[in-house]
C-alpha cells in the first residue's frame, strides 16, 4: 500500500550522510516538529537526478526557507558513502539533508519502491516528493516512469 496524504510517515531507521561518516536516525526523529520538503530519486549520480533534480533544490533553498520549510531532505536507495560523495559533488551540504535508505526499508514502507533490475540497479525508489509537516504527509507527488515534473523544486514551491 502506498502512503497517502494525511498518513503519518512510517518510523524506519535510515542513514544520514555527512562529512563525519554515516549516522543512523529514525524517520520519526528526522521529521519531528519540522516542515519538510522531501524528495526521493532512483539513484545518486544518475543523469536526471544530478543534472536537474538535486540541483533544483540546492539552488532554490532560500525560496523554500521563505515559504516556511525547515529542511529539504533528499533520499535514495544508495549507501551513505555514495550520498556523501554526491552531496559534495553537488555542493548540497548546508542546503539539503542527504539520507541513505541503503536497504530500501523506508522506500518499501512508503510503498514507493520500483524494480530497477532491467537497468542493473536492483530495488530503487520511484522518483517522488512529499511535503511532510511534523511527520504527516501534506502533499505527495509521484512521477510516472521516466518523468520529471511533479517532484521538482519548482512544482513543490507551487504547493507551499
Amino acid at each position: 500500500m502506498t502512503i497517502a496524504k494525511g498518513d503519518r510517515i512510517p518510523d524506519v531507521q535510515v542513514m544520514l550522510a555527512s562529512d563525519g561518516g554515516p549516522d543512523a536516525i529514525q524517520t520519526a526523529e528526522l521529521f519531528a516538529g519540522k516542515k519538510t520538503a522531501f524528495f526521493a530519486v532512483p539513484g545518486a549520480f544518475t543523469p536526471t537526478c544530478s543534472a536537474k533534480h538535486l540541483p533544483g533544490f540546492v539552488e532554490k533553498k532560500d525560496m523554500f526557507d521563505a515559504k516556511g520549510v525547515d529542511q529539504i531532505v533528499c533520499m535514495s536507495v544508495n549507501d551513505a558513502f555514495v550520498m556523501d560523495a554526491w552531496a559534495k559533488d553537488q555542493e548540497a551540504y548546508g542546503k539539503v539533508v542527504m539520507v541513505a535508505d541503503g536497504n530500501g526499508d523506508f522506500t518499501q514502507a512508503l510503498g514507493l519502491a520500483m524494480d530497477g533490475k532491467g537497468f542493473g540497479m536492483g530495488l530503487r525508489s520511484k522518483r517522488f516528493s512529499m511535503i511532510v509537516n511534523d511527520g504527516v504527509v501534506e502533499e505527495l507527488n509521484v512521477e510516472e516512469g521516466g518523468a520529471f515534473e511533479v517532484s521538482s523544486a519548482d512544482y513543490m514551491l507551487g504547493q507551499l
